[in-house]
């Protein structure tokens, strides 16, 4: 299949390597010409904008910062809803807000295209390995069609319903995972202030009801190596979480324990930490317990 990858930046290189890897063809465009010209080097085709590429492709995938640069691509001045051949099914992997994919795929369904909203979960390392989890918001006749390129992608592919509701699904899923990671910052400087070994919290935690994946992928890659320099950063989770509340205003459904966690986050970017792995939350604590947990 010939497809065309809009933001081939951290996340959106290793799955159009992957696309790749499998046979497609595979147009690509990005903002920086660095992250164009290495995937030229395995075979991708560069192209001069997300115009030039709307017209060479029969499906295009999206992997963007926000919703602004979504609906800029998209429908703005040099939108490529205008140049897209009628058919063309347009992926955007972005993490939105539900009502922006809607309108986007009201604005697309005006051009004869088909839109679908399939955030994904799961970092880096699983964009790099192909075992994304990919949530799917489309009729049941498009996600048949888009399953085998999101194979190349992703192990766990879910349709969750229609447009908007991948991103509804992502929402909930980085609410917990936000809420999660700042209360194990927390708890965990507790209980060193309390005198409790770190090592010993973990193991007996891993094993009673307040496990959670924030324990177990944190904690002895990221808090106790003091290695906060790869993972899902800082900036990424607080733009989640924000989506998380800005749907909740929509919804008349209030999140205080979201919004608590945001405001830990917004510490976190504070200190600097924006780019550091969400991990690096639990810095905010330790500086204002004076401890530091792996030193325990």
């Amino acid at each position: 299949m010939t497809i065309g990858f809009i933001g081939v930046g951290t996340m959106g290189k290793p799955m159009a390597r992957n696309l790749l890897a499998v046979g497609h063809e595979v147009f690509i465009f990005d903002i920086n010409p660095a992250n164009v010209q290495e995937l030229e080097k395995e075979g991708a085709k560069a192209c001069l904008s997300s115009r030039d590429l709307a017209g060479k492709t029969e499906l295009i995938i999206a992997s963007l910062p926000n919703a602004k640069v979504v609906e800029a691509v998209m429908t703005g001045r040099e939108g490529i809803f205008a140049i897209c051949r009628p058919g063309t099914i347009i992926i955007d992997m972005s993490s939105v807000a539900p009502g922006s994919s809607k309108l986007m795929a009201k604005i697309a369904e005006q051009y004869g295209l088909e839109y679908i909203d399939a955030p994904v979960s799961g970092g880096v390392a699983c964009a790099i390995a192909g075992t994304l989890t990919i949530m799917v918001g489309c009729n049941k006749k498009t996600f048949e069609k888009v399953s085998p390129v999101l194979k190349a992608l992703g192990k766990n592919i879910f349709h969750t319903g229609e447009t908007g509701s991948g991103d509804a699904v992502k929402i909930i899923n980085s609410m917990l995972l936000g809420a999660n990671m700042a209360a194990l910052a927390e708890a965990l400087v507790l209980g060193v202030k309390m005198g409790l070994k770190p090592r010993v919290m973990k193991e007996v935690i891993s094993v009673s009801s307040g496990r959670s994946f924030a324990l177990e992928a944190k904690f002895d890659t990221c808090i106790m190596a003091d290695n906060f320099d790869t993972g899902f950063a800082v900036d990424l989770q607080h733009k989640d979480l924000c989506l998380a509340l800005e749907a909740a205003r929509d919804a008349c459904c209030p999140l205080p324990l979201t919004a608590a966690a945001m405001e830990v986050f917004e510490a976190a970017r504070a200190k600097g930490l924006s780019h550091k792995d969400i991990s690096s939350v639990v810095k905010v604590w330790e500086d204002l317990s004076g401890i530091r947990i792996n030193d325990c």
